[in-house]
């Protein structure tokens, strides 16, 4: 099993990557020719689609997900229905985002109806075919259809920005350019394999009881799916919402650089770790569910640690704009607050896969209710910076509470240590930050003792018990 994890997490990882670190490597060349203003109206965009953008599923992925385990030789019927379903519903969705977008996308832009199209086409084209996909060879335990895929339209992505912000001087509008042409091409890329190969047709002959059905399950799960946005992007709409000008908004949303990778690194890992530890919750083996998110949790450390003492000089040979590059400290913050990941999964992939979905919204809507509350009190006396901290209180609380919730207790047996798991994290942010400034030599020193520390804390708990009986 761990075996896998490690397999499927570093073949989502590693592919998701390479564009990713091509995306770090091309910024040298893009930031000379992006503003604050560039960075600041394309977060606030980004924002706005992604307050709406959960409701294009309606949560139903839970339901693909939940036949496929549980009624395997039914589940092509259900599936093609679901699809069939939001092919329908995507047009009503499309209709309210183009709405959505046209009242509140920031009066800087121009040319607001092809900023437009280009966040919709791919979505009037394809509907939910890529998320489907995605979805199937996910669950099938084939990470390597979505591995060449992401390496292929990633890296095209990079190349496509270098072209329209470098070469051809378009700002911010060569990002949404680059994400419309690649967005197309991803979906289709499954829509073949999915109705051709494995005979996954959308069904428009919908037995509306069943989706209504279906809907009472996946409906509560939209509260605990818009924490996503609550956590990770509100923020800048709360602070275009407080006239923060928008060229603080663009640092802020530059230091998301590196914060965002690791970030990303957390939901590939949440990829490869749920269809493990729900074969575990199937096979009655708590142990090794928790053997799992424990692993997962000591990799998550050691990365973002190491990352946190070096970000300064990673800003400074990555972002060639002086006061963007100057955001690393509030970099910090967020990287170390996307250590919550590996927790989150131990209590909500146990519950999702019990189908408590109704008490999802607990955990991850409340924090995303808080996170904007603390913003709207905190940025008009704090400055746009305390941002960082409050998504990192709340993403804390998103991580470990569901560890406390009536629902998880009774149904687990075993002591997942979630208050010594946060105070580490929290420790570690502090000694991060606190070493941020400090000379080459001594960061080279301290990541040499950080390690260290680790390779032998590792032997103790681990290596000498294989069978991690812990």
């Amino acid at each position: 099993m761990l075996k896998k994890l490690f397999s499927h997490t570093f073949i989502y990882g590693f592919a998701n990557q390479i564009p990713k670190i091509a995306g770090l490597f091309s910024l040298p060349f893009i930031t000379k020719y992006l503003t604050e203003q560039d960075y600041g109206i394309f977060g606030v965009i980004i924002s706005y689609i992604g307050a709406i953008e959960v409701f294009s599923s309606l949560g139903l992925r839970i339901i693909l997900v939940n036949t496929f385990y549980k009624h395997p030789n039914l589940y092509l019927k259900v599936w093609g229905e679901i699809y069939g379903f939001l092919m329908i519903w995507n047009l009503v969705f499309l209709f309210f985002k183009i709405l959505f977008l046209w009242v509140l996308i920031p009066s800087e832009v121009q040319n607001i109806p092809l900023v437009i199209f280009l966040n919709i086409g791919a979505g009037l084209f394809f509907g939910p075919t890529s998320a489907i996909g995605s979805t199937f060879f996910q669950i099938k335990q084939k990470p390597f259809p979505i591995a060449i895929r992401t390496i292929i339209f990633g890296t095209s992505t990079v190349l496509l920005n270098v072209l329209f912000i470098a070469k051809l001087k378009m700002g911010y509008l060569g990002w949404f350019y680059s994400i419309f042409i690649v967005s197309v091409l991803d979906n289709a890329s499954y829509f073949y394999p999915l109705v051709f190969k494995y005979k996954l047709k959308p069904i428009f002959k919908i037995s509306f009881r069943r989706i209504k059905s279906y809907l009472r399950v996946t409906l509560p799960t939209i509260p605990h799916s818009y924490s996503t946005f609550l956590l990770n992007t509100s923020d800048k709409i709360v602070m275009q919402r407080l006239s923060v000008p928008i060229n603080d908004i663009g640092k802020y949303n530059a230091a998301y650089t590196v914060g965002n990778f690791f970030s990303s690194i957390g939901m590939v890992s949440g990829f490869a770790i749920a269809p493990l530890m729900n074969e575990c919750y199937r096979n009655k083996d708590e142990k090794g569910a928790r053997r799992l998110v424990f692993v997962l949790q000591i990799v998550f450390f050691i990365a973002s640690f190491i990352i946190s003492i070096w970000l300064k000089e990673i800003f400074q040979l990555l972002i060639k704009n002086q006061a963007l590059a100057a955001t690393y400290p509030i970099g910090i913050i967020i990287v170390m607050a996307y250590n919550y990941r590996a927790m989150y999964f131990g209590a909500i992939n146990k519950l999702v896969f019990l189908e408590k979905t109704n008490i999802l919204w607990k955990i991850t809507f409340f924090a995303g209710i808080t996170n904007v509350a603390m913003n709207f009190a905190l940025i008009p006396f704090f400055g746009y910076k305390i941002g960082a901290v409050t998504t990192f209180i709340s993403l804390m609380f998103m991580g470990y509470s569901g560890y406390y919730l009536k629902d998880f207790k009774n149904n687990n047996s075993l002591n997942y240590y979630p208050i010594y798991w946060m105070l580490a994290t929290c420790v570690l942010t502090v000694v991060g930050y606190l070493l941020r400034d400090i000379g080459v030599i001594s960061k080279i020193a301290a990541t040499a003792f950080f390690l260290i520390v680790l390779v032998f804390l590792s032997f103790k708990y681990f290596i000498k018990n294989m069978k991690f009986n812990i």
